[in-house]
């Protein structure tokens, strides 16, 4: 091995070391949830096998992987969901096999109903569950020599999943319980950086006059992109949320009575709408390309066309300013930002005016559906309409949240 791909391999390893030293960093969760994993189906394994000496000891360990959740709260409703799954997928086992017997009749009778019973929407992800249960119980049933090990065979079954299932959401619970509380201001803060990347790109074309229909038609695509974005912030938000629920670690009961996640759930949809306001934006401008004939016909468009988009170009930097701030959100730090952030708000209305002003002083049309000017303005009045009520959303979260900690 070369000195630089030593010294290359020994970056990644220091680099994968810092980074297990960020509590919230991803590398830590995925080696906790690794460990925690391992430690479950241990201990499972320990109970079934060393002390039950069960015949089907890997039922036990298999639940408790499957139940060491992201969350406390999944675990607890994940395994209630898992065990009443599986106890469903025994029970149709037993009573058909036990009333027709062990034939290929009864197989497809116990499949039947167990697939029919999985699409119950109670429980959730855990439905296919029933027919794998009863399918294991099945074998575990047509191996078994008389009709007393048969049932005994197959409510030890369930008593692996109890077990397993106890033993998963135990060592989630105990050990490290999960805490994504951060999820949220992350969401919030991918959000804001998407609209201020692709905003920070227009905003200096724009400033230099008229892109060209690949520039537009470029920025159109990227915000079209965000769809999936959208989806993991929203995501973010929920486990955040839920990572609170039925937690006992002492930092999540303290974040119940000061975290406003209401203030960060309007916040988020505030950018998600924001992200819709720049998508229109996009389309209105890359529009304008569609019809090469008529661009060439117009008589001195960048006459007219330049001042307006030097206008609009500083109104995008404006609210560039302000994404920028909530890419960096933190609640701790939330009273500062809010402070910025209405600052910012004020200044990118400011910069509104100045478009308004510029269309109706160089006569430009709002009402013609030829010309982008109309929906530029309603987006711009409606960028800053929601950059607003953002600032003002997160600044009387921030007044409530310190109230509430003098008064704690």
């Amino acid at each position: 091995m070369s000195v630089t791909a030593t010294r290359e391999k020994g970056e990644r390893v220091a680099d994968w070391g810092r980074r297990l030293r960020r509590p919230e960093s991803s590398a830590r969760r995925s080696l906790l949830l690794i460990l925690k994993s391992a430690l479950a189906a241990t201990v499972s394994w320990f109970v079934s096998y060393e002390l039950m000496d069960a015949t089907s000891p890997a039922f036990a360990p298999f639940s408790a992987v499957l139940m060491v959740q992201v969350t406390v709260y999944q675990s607890v409703v994940q395994s209630l969901r898992y065990v009443g799954a599986v106890a469903a997928g025994v029970a149709v086992q037993a009573v058909l096999g036990l009333s027709a017997g062990p034939d290929l009749v009864t197989f497809a009778l116990v499949a039947l109903v167990a697939l029919v019973i999985s699409r119950w929407r109670l429980l959730g992800a855990q439905g296919s569950q029933v027919a794998t249960a009863a399918f294991f119980a099945f074998a575990t049933y047509t191996g078994a020599s008389s009709d007393t090990d048969q049932v005994k065979e197959l409510g030890q079954i369930v008593l692996l999943v109890l077990i397993g299932s106890a033993v998963g959401v135990g060592v989630n619970v105990l050990i490290a319980p999960p805490l994504r509380y951060r999820s949220a201001e992350w969401g919030i803060r991918a959000l804001a950086q998407e609209i201020h990347d692709l905003l920070d790109t227009m905003a200096p074309e724009l400033g230099e006059g008229a892109p060209d229909a690949d520039t537009t038609q470029g920025w159109r695509d990227r915000a079209d992109r965000t769809g999936t974005l959208v989806s993991q912030s929203r995501e973010g938000l929920r486990t955040a949320r839920e990572s609170l629920r039925l937690n006992p670690h002492p930092w999540a009961r303290r974040r119940r009575g000061t975290l406003t996640f209401e203030a960060y759930d309007r916040t988020m949809e505030a950018l998600v709408r924001m992200i819709s306001q720049v998508t229109a934006i996009t389309r209105s401008l890359d529009l304008q390309h569609q019809d090469e004939k008529q661009q060439e016909e117009e008589s001195g468009p960048d006459r007219d066309y330049a001042p307006f988009l030097r206008a609009y170009a500083t109104f995008l930097s404006s609210v560039v300013d302000f994404t920028e701030i909530l890419a960096t959100l933190d609640e701790d730090h939330l009273r500062d930002q809010a402070g910025r952030l209405d600052e910012a708000a004020d200044g990118l209305e400011r910069c509104r005016r100045e478009v308004v002003r510029t269309t109706e002083d160089r006569g430009l049309s709002l009402t013609d559906p030829t010309e982008p000017y109309g929906v530029l303005v309603v987006e711009a009045t409606r960028l800053s309409e929601e950059c607003r009520y953002t600032a003002d959303v997160l600044g009387n979260s921030a007044e409530n949240g310190s109230s509430g900690s003098r008064t704690a």
